[in-house]
């Protein structure tokens, strides 16, 4: 590795030099801490006491090689600091980590597991022109493992559960929440101490590539939820790491996340390095199909705030790392969770944007949840929710989501969230909604729990209420899903003639229509979400019926009828029909 490029900023494969690296003569364990003292290494093969790392030249970079280290051996350093003080820590490019509570970090062989993905990393692509449905999800609490003491199962037995899961209700991808490893459950991997090591409560880094491996066999890309914006305040991990701020602001006014972690400081460019090599060191070693990014409003604003102005040296940081991921992974996925209307989020760096490919659409997730939250007699007050949306649509690459956020912390989950004075209109409510989440312009992401209608918020401490699969709620979202994965009128998303309205004028009807186009296909979409039957206009006649949400095998009221769809149509209360246009 090139210092000087360290110091600049410049190095995205840090982890090829930092970290514990088997070699002919052992294990070479490289680190980099600029202002201690003294480092030294304890683990198994010194017997735990400490062996003092030799200052590889100047500037903070120490390294020691250490014949009797093997594979699976466990270790740390003790960081000595200028002010005499001496602070045990986790390697932070160490490439596996114990389970928590424990904070060793382990000597791991990158070379373990061999891809056979070949033929879809050649093949695959950012998807802008491709269906592209996400299916969120935390792996510790999708399913429990009866025989494990923690409930949880093996990356790699994860593989022969989720596979037809997936492909069964026509989800495109996968998105884990972050993997990389965290000491507290409940931050469900949002607080890192490890950023180069997959967790340990599913398995080893070798179980999480085959699991990615057998997704990829099956035609299923795989996302991984990214954090480069703070971290764990454990004092193991990150944290004050050579006896001062190193990784972190020493401003605690800046410092200190509204989350209770410690904000990176992207200013320093050895900061810079040690995240972007992260982020390509997923995509690089496990093969993931992209990088969703974690609270991207604080990378462009001081604390997400634009009273406050940009952070020019945090969106520096974004640009050039966002430009370096794509010129090495131009065919991976980064999507941005920002809230903001910064604009060029999903605008190449190189034409003045950010240089992400999707940006979540969180406009249209409040306004179409709380749309759906007020009762019928106040929707005509409200009727412009679902306009305001497609009015901005084309600004950027957006994806549609209803994450993990929405389902938590009181919200309720998004079926319980919807208007009803019974559970049969909160399930009407719920698939007029998901119809018109999955006929609107832009990507979709749903949270896991979702597709079979909870009933509940989630918590990571209990599996999805699977009983609920027996229900006609998943039998509804599962039509759904794969009629979205195989209409190419909803794929391109970001061609100007791919959405035209038909109706946005029916306020006191609270009724909607639009069409979508794409090629030689066209498909309509009609909702009427007001309390009483009404005709619904502008229905071409050579219209057929592909789905209607109030079939009684939905648990809606209205026998099932294929082919033509008369015109004009009468739709029950809180149902919308998908047409097939010729």
């Amino acid at each position: 590795m090139n210092k000087q490029d360290f110091f600049d900023g410049r190095i995205f494969d840090a982890y090829r030099y930092f970290g514990a690296h088997l070699g002919e003569n052992g294990v070479t364990f490289r680190l980099f801490a600029g202002t201690a003292a003294k480092v030294t290494l304890t683990g198994a093969f010194n017997g735990w006491d400490e062996t003092e790392l030799l200052r590889d030249g100047t500037g903070g970079f120490f390294t020691l090689t250490v014949p009797a280290a093997r594979t699976g051996d466990f270790y740390k350093y003790r960081i000595y600091a200028c002010d005499g003080s001496v602070t045990e820590h986790c390697d932070p490019y160490g490439f596996a980590m114990e389970l928590r509570p424990g904070c060793c970090s382990i000597v791991t062989d990158p070379n373990e597991y061999t891809f056979t993905d070949d033929a879809w990393m050649a093949h695959r692509t950012a998807g802008l022109d491709a269906p592209l449905s996400i299916y969120e999800m935390h792996l510790g609490s999708w399913k429990r493992n009866p025989v494990d003491p923690n409930g949880w199962y093996r990356y790699d037995e994860l593989a022969e559960l989720l596979i037809p899961y997936l492909r069964d209700n026509g989800f495109t991808h996968v998105e884990f929440l972050p993997l990389s490893e965290h000491p507290f459950d409940g931050s469900w991997g949002y607080q890192n101490t490890g950023f180069f090591a997959p967790t340990s409560r599913y398995g080893k880094p070798a179980q999480l590539k085959q699991l990615i491996d057998c997704l990829h066999q099956a035609g299923i890309g795989v996302i991984m939820d990214f954090v480069p914006v703070h971290f764990a305040v454990d004092n193991y991990g990150l944290a004050r790491f050579d006896g001062a701020p190193l990784y972190e602001y020493p401003n605690a006014a800046v410092g200190e996340s509204e989350w209770g972690s410690y904000n990176f400081i992207h200013s320093r460019r050895e900061v810079r390095c040690f995240l972007q090599s992260a982020a390509h060191y997923w995509l690089e070693e496990f093969h993931f199909d992209g990088l969703r990014m974690d609270a991207v409003s604080r990378l462009i604003y001081w604390q997400g705030d634009p009273n406050r102005g940009v952070n020019g040296d945090a969106l520096t940081f974004l640009k050039e790392m966002n430009a370096g991921l794509k010129t090495r992974h131009p065919s991976a996925m980064l999507i941005a969770e920002d809230s903001t209307a910064y604009p060029g989020v999903t605008q190449s760096v190189a034409d003045g944007g950010l240089g992400f490919d999707y940006k979540w659409d969180l406009g249209w997730m409040h306004d179409t949840l709380e749309y759906l939250q007020t009762p019928p007699e106040l929707r005509t007050r409200d009727y412009q929710k679902l306009l305001f949306s497609m009015e901005y649509f084309q600004n950027e690459h957006y994806l549609l989501p209803l994450s993990h956020d929405e389902v938590v912390h009181g919200k309720a989950a998004v079926l319980q969230k919807m208007y009803g004075a019974d559970a049969a209109q909160k399930h009407a409510q719920a698939r007029a909604l998901y119809l018109y989440m999955f006929t609107h312009p832009g990507k979709k992401l749903n949270f896991m729990g979702n597709e079979i209608g909870m009933m509940r918020e989630w918590s990571e401490q209990s599996e999805l209420d699977w009983p609920r699969q027996a229900t006609a709620f998943p039998a509804f979202f599962r039509t759904l899903s794969c009629l979205y994965r195989d209409l190419d009128a909803l794929h391109g998303d970001f061609f100007p003639e791919n959405f035209r309205w038909l109706n946005c004028e029916s306020a006191e009807a609270c009724l909607y229509v639009f069409e979508r186009r794409h090629g030689d296909s066209c498909i309509l979409a009609a909702f009427n979400f007001s309390a009483k039957s009404q005709q619904i206009p502008s229905i071409p006649d050579s219209a057929s019926l592909l789905l209607h949400t109030d079939w009684v095998r939905f648990g809606g009221q209205t026998p099932e009828a294929d082919g033509a769809f008369p015109s004009p149509a009468t739709l029950p209360p809180y149902s919308g029909v998908l047409l097939q246009v010729k």
